[in-house]
Order: structure tokens, then sequence, then C-alpha cells
């Protein structure tokens, strides 16, 4: 089966962070109309290079905001075939920081400061330490880039632009506002909330999260990377939108290590049944699953375990939510 039928056929006490208002929010809100919960699937793919399919990066509209979670390599490329430019995100949460799920973290905050001219807000940032010592060090003084910003606000060429595109000097540098989050923090924004989940990956390396997002239109928890855990169960619990990544294929795990570090079909199923999700999204899949033939059989197998929804992620996947109920799937990636 071709890989657009396939998916047409599948289509068928915590700690509590207030999210920080822009300056001016009616300009923020001006433009944008009111609008259903929507996912967009930036990224499904993992770290190895891929012409198809991205490294992790998914995009959640609500409420007036535009929020990043996750930003792996050509997820901002993606973010730009999808119709949006990185002066419209307001937040970014980040779920752990291997290269494959913030490498675009810099791509986006230069191009929404370059671009935005000081007329938008700073960008709101959310992720486990150490996420702040990594923005300082990629746009702080001594920062990797900051040469290029220096010339970007000194030069008069770059004065020049900034000017042409609305700006009035001096120009300010770069500063997103960086708040490092754990496992039971809850981030409110306005009219919606995140909250933080533990995910169960390659600890103690790196410190790795899971985010439920919660609003009036409905629920969503992206798991980030994360094997079976009671944890991911808890945090999925009765959501409408389980993001989970399905990484291989179950049995041909080379160690017991790898299985509870990477997601595969068969706990993935467990996990959406026991938390009683409506929709399982599978993502970060390798090439190797990637398969006419294979799909079949992972869908296949999970529909024997899982009595909901089984949607095959793609880059450019739009979801829509209304009042709890998927109301739109639409592949945009062509």
């Amino acid at each position: 089966m071709q890989r657009r039928d396939f998916l047409t056929a599948l289509a068928a006490t915590p700690g509590t962070l207030e999210a920080s208002a822009p300056e001016d929010d009616q300009q923020r809100d001006e433009p944008r109309q009111r609008k259903p919960l929507t996912i967009t699937l930036l990224g499904t793919g993992t770290p190895a290079p891929s012409l198809v399919r991205a490294s992790s990066g998914y995009l959640v509209e609500i409420a007036g905001d535009v929020i990043v979670m996750d930003h792996g390599p050509d997820a901002h490329r993606r973010l730009l075939e999808g119709g949006h430019r990185a002066v419209d995100v307001t937040h970014v949460f980040f779920t752990h920081l291997h290269y494959d799920h913030c490498m675009d973290y810099g791509r986006l905050v230069l191009q929404r400061w370059d671009q935005g001219a000081a007329k938008v807000p700073e960008l709101e940032v959310y992720g486990p330490a150490p996420i702040a010592r990594m923005t300082e060090q990629l746009f702080g003084e001594d920062g990797i880039y900051g040469p290029d910003i220096r010339a970007r606000i000194r030069h008069q060429s770059s004065i020049d632009t900034f000017v042409a595109r609305g700006g009035k000097p001096p120009r300010p540098r770069p500063a997103p506002r960086v708040k490092e989050i754990r496992a039971g923090d809850v981030v409110q924004g306005k009219g919606w909330k995140i909250t933080v989940g533990h995910a169960v990956h390659v600890q103690p390396y790196l410190e790795c999260l899971a985010f439920r997002l919660d609003c009036a239109d409905g629920s969503l928890c992206y798991t980030g990377d994360s094997g079976a855990s009671d944890s991911i169960v808890e945090l999925a619990r009765n959501c409408d939108v389980l993001i989970h990544m399905n990484h291989y294929f179950s049995g041909t795990e080379p160690s017991a290590a790898y299985r509870a570090a990477c997601g595969n079909h068969r706990d993935n199923a467990a996990t959406a049944e026991r938390a009683g999700v409506k929709t399982l999204v599978l993502t970060h899949l390798l090439a190797q699953i990637d398969q006419p033939g294979v799909r079949e059989q992972i869908v296949h197998e999970i529909r024997q375990v899982f009595g909901g929804r089984v949607i095959w992620g793609e880059d450019l996947m739009q979801i829509s939510v209304t009042a709890g109920k998927i109301t739109g799937i639409e592949n945009r990636g062509g």
C-alpha cells in the first residue's frame, strides 16, 4: 500500500508557573482568529538523515498562542512549509536536549529576533536543565552566535535593515525568557495549561520530560522520547490525543535497556489502552518500519490491544480537536 493510501485509510501539587504575557497582548492577538485546538506534526523522524521525515517537532495552536514542542533538525523548515513564521511562535517547550529535539532552537530564536525587528515579545522558553545555560552559550555576549549578533546590532548595513523592518535603534539583543522546568510543574497560559511529566529515556545523562496540554477544546499528551512507564500512563489519562515515540518493531530491540528507553508498538498499544486515550499518534519512526506492509502490520497489532483510533504520523499532518473530538485530519505534506 502506498503511503498516501495508508494515511487516508488511517484517518477514516506541583509547582505552577505563569506563562509570561507579552507587553502588548492586543497587538499580538488581533491578527489571529479563534480556531480549534490544532496540532501540526512538524517532524516525525529520528536523528537519522532523511528527506522524508524531519526530526522531532510539533506545533500547537490554541487560544491565540502558537506553541512549539521540540525543534529538531529540519523542523523549522516544516514550520515554514506549514505556513507559519518564526515571529508567529509565542512559546517553545523542550522535552529533552538530544540534538534531534533541539538543533533548530538557534534558528527559531535568531530568525524570530531578526525578522521581528523588536516588534514582537521575547520568546517564552521552557525545558529541563541545562536549557538556560544552553541559551546563554548560544545567544549571550560570549556565546556561539555572539559575533553574528554583535554585527547585526552595530554594523550600519544591519541597522539599515532593522529600520526598514520597522525597528527603532538602538537594537536590543535577543533575550528569550527561559524557565527551567521539571516533572510536576504546571505552566499556565491564556486558555491552556501544560502539566510536566516524567519520561523514561536516557537518564541520568539527560533529564527527559513529557507534556500534557489541557484547554477548552481538548487535551494532548506528547511523550517526547519515552519507553513504557506508569508515569506516562498517568500523565496521558483520558487524553484526546497521545503522541508517542514508536521507534522500532517490537521484539527487535538489542537489549532490555533499549526497550526501556525507546518506544515499540506493542508497548505503546498497552500504554494507550491503560491510559484510556482516544487517539494514538505514532511518531519518531525509523525508516526500517516506515515501509509498506510493515506499517499495516504494526497498526493491526496495536488495534488488537488498543480500542481507539491509531494514526501513523507524517510530517505536516494537521489534526484539529474540538470539544474533545478530532474534527479534521489533513495531510499537508503531499
